[in-house]
C-alpha cells in the first residue's frame, strides 16, 4: 500500500519532477550560445582582477547533460517514481525480494527438505544440518541472544537448559521458533507500597542465597505469598505454563541487583520473541529447532 493514501501527493510529486525536467532544460538551451561577441572578457570582475571569457559551454559537456536529462526521463517511464506511475517495467522491491528467495528456495531447497522427516535430535547429530543451523541462527538468532547464544539482558541464554515457558524439548523449541512468544509480568506499582516492594527484592534474593536483608526478607516473604506466588508457586520455582521464572535458580534475565529486582517489581515487563514460522518455512524451523536443542543437550 502506498505509504500517501491522498492522490494529492501523488500529483506533487510529478508536479516537482516535471518542472524540474523543464529547467534543466532551460538553463541548458540558455546556455548554447554565448551572449555578446565570442571570445571577449565579460566586463564583471571578481576578487579585484578574476574575469571569466564569453565562450559557449564545451559540447562534451552539453552532451553529457543532455544524456543525463534524457537518463532521468527514461528512468521515470521504465521504473516507479513519477508519482503513482508504476514504469512500464513493473518493477517493485517486494517482487524483485520475491524472486530472489524463489531462486534460492529452488537451490537450496531440496538441501533442507532432505530433513523435514527426521528426528530433532538425530539432526542435531549430523554436522552438514548442524552447520546449516548455525547459519541460521547468526542470521535470525544472534542479534538478540548472541552469536554464542549466551544471550544478553532481556535475552535468554539458549544453552543452560533453563526454560521459561516449557521443558526445553524440540516440541517447545519449534512451536517457540514457528510461533514467537510474549512474556508479561505485572507491574505491581499501583498495588504495592515502595517498602512492600523492596522486601519482596530481598526476599527474591535470599532464594538464589544472595546476599540480603533478613528481616526485610521475612517480611518479603509474606508479601511473596499474596501477590507473587500465583504466578512463580509458593515455593518460587516458576510456572512454565505461564513463562514465570524459576527464582531459586539463581539465573537472572533481568539482573539480581536490589535495584535492578525493584525496577521489574515495581515497572512490570513486556518482553515478545517474534514468531518466524511464516517467515522460515517448516523445513528451516526444523532444522533451526535441532541447532537450539542441540546447544544445551551436546551430550
Amino acid at each position: 500500500m502506498a505509504d500517501f493514501v491522498s492522490g494529492f501527493w501523488n500529483m506533487y510529486v510529478m508536479v516537482l519532477i516535471a518542472i524540474s525536467f523543464v529547467f534543466c532544460i532551460v538553463i541548458i538551451m540558455l546556455n548554447m550560445r554565448a551572449s555578446g561577441k565570442v571570445g571577449e572578457l565579460q566586463p564583471h570582475k571578481w576578487d579585484e582582477t578574476l574575469q571569466e571569457w564569453n565562450n559557449p559551454l564545451p559540447r562534451w559537456w552539453m552532451y553529457l547533460y543532455w544524456i543525463t536529462i534524457f537518463f532521468g526521463i527514461a528512468y521515470l517511464i521504465i521504473y516507479p517514481g513519477f508519482g503513482a506511475f508504476p514504469g512500464i517495467a513493473k518493477w517493485t522491491s517486494v517482487g524483485q525480494w520475491e524472486q530472489e528467495m524463489k531462486r534460492a528456495d529452488e537451490q537450496y531447497g531440496p538441501k533442507f527438505a532432505k530433513y523435514r522427516n527426521m528426528d530433532v535430535k538425530a539432526v542435531a547429530a549430523d554436522p552438514e544440518a548442524m552447520a546449516m543451523g548455525k547459519r541460521l541462527f547468526q542470521t535470525y538468532c544472534m542479534q538478540c541472544h548472541g552469536a554464542d547464544a549466551r544471550g544478553a539482558k532481556g535475552f535468554p541464554n539458549l544453552t543452560d537448559n533453563d526454560w521459561l515457558g516449557g521443558d526445553g524439548s524440540p516440541e517447545y523449541i519449534k512451536t517457540t521458533i514457528a510461533q514467537g512468544r510474549i512474556g508479561v509480568m505485572t507491574p505491581f506499582k499501583d498495588i504495592l507500597s515502595e517498602e512492600q516492594i523492596r522486601d519482596v527484592a530481598h526476599y527474591v534474593r535470599s532464594l538464589s542465597g544472595l546476599s540480603h536483608d533478613a528481616p526485610r526478607a521475612e517480611r518479603g516473604a509474606k508479601v511473596f505469598a499474596e501477590n507473587c506466588a500465583v504466578c512463580h508457586g509458593p515455593d518460587a520455582k516458576g510456572n512454565p505454563l505461564l513463562g514465570a521464572p524459576n527464582l531459586t535458580d539463581d539465573i537472572w534475565l533481568w539482573g539480581s541487583s536490589e535495584a535492578q529486582i525493584i525496577a521489574i517489581v515495581t515497572n512490570g515487563i513486556q518482553n515478545r520473541m517474534p514468531a518466524f514460522g511464516e517467515f522460515l518455512g517448516e523445513d528451516k524451523v526444523h532444522i533451526l529447532t535441532a541447532y537450539v536443542w542441540g546447544l544445551s543437550n551436546k551430550q
